[in-house]
């Protein structure tokens, strides 16, 4: 278990971790720590905001505290986000679109949906009640990295056996996603208590629609698509604290 816990952490942050023995299915059986991953995550934010909010006006700590995320995580689900866009923006077939995917240049609509991201996170982390921050953060990174379970449980990949989204698509277990899904939900509830109703509705009905979206349009799942459902998540519970607020 303690392998599983440091390859979920190896593949989705740039923390130092102890050499393990990777097997070929390592990634798949590390999928349900990922929440787990996201609370670290956020628990992380949450301290450098605390830290930051005594020195520096509200814009500027936001911008730290997006900066953080964007480093600790190596960019992962950004590059993702973009190329997503970038594929299903440019291209009309499947083909077309798993091309585009695979092209590592960034376009028009790839450069747009990361800037937009980017400024969403930043205006939503600086609107982000006070009182409620690290509740909230917390949240947004560990059903971020929930987002994943269902995806990889219910989706294949678009490709057979080639890239990142094929190491985990359909190859994660029933109780794997079981677990991953309670200890979710039990964090957010703690968190977020009565407030955690709209985060919680809002991140399973994102995930399903982009889900639907994926297999329509390519008849599966792929690493960037994992990514970009990952950032859309993570905006949508920053959006149910402001609005709620």
């Amino acid at each position: 278990m303690g392998w599983e816990l440091a390859t979920a952490f190896q593949f989705l942050t740039r923390i130092p971790m102890p050499s393990t023995t990777f097997e070929e299915n390592s990634l798949s059986r590390s999928v349900k720590f990922f929440p787990l991953v996201g609370l670290a995550i956020g628990s992380g934010a949450a301290l450098l905001q605390g830290i930051l909010t005594v020195h520096l006006a509200r814009p500027l700590a936001a911008f730290v505290v997006l900066t953080y995320l964007v480093l600790i995580t190596g960019c992962l689900h950004e590059d993702g986000l973009a190329d997503t866009a970038d594929g299903f923006g440019g291209g009309w077939t499947k083909d077309r679109i798993l091309t585009i995917l695979r092209d590592s240049r960034i376009g028009s609509y790839g450069a747009i949906a990361l800037v937009l991201s980017l400024l969403a996170r930043y205006l939503l982390l600086a609107s982000l009640p006070m009182e409620r921050f690290t509740a909230y953060i917390i949240s947004a990174h560990v059903l971020s990295r929930w987002s994943s379970l269902p995806l990889s449980y219910f989706l294949a990949s678009a490709r057979e056996q080639e890239g990142q989204g094929a190491r985990i698509a359909r190859l994660i277990s029933f109780p794997s996603l079981l677990f991953g899904s309670l200890v979710s939900v039990a964090i957010v509830i703690f968190a977020l208590r009565r407030s955690s109703v709209a985060p919680l509705l809002a991140a399973p009905l994102l995930v399903a629609l982009s889900g639907w979206f994926y297999q329509r349009k390519i008849g599966g799942i792929t690493g960037d698509c994992f990514g970009a459902t990952n950032q859309l998540t993570e905006i949508a519970v920053y959006f149910c604290g402001v609005w709620i607020a």
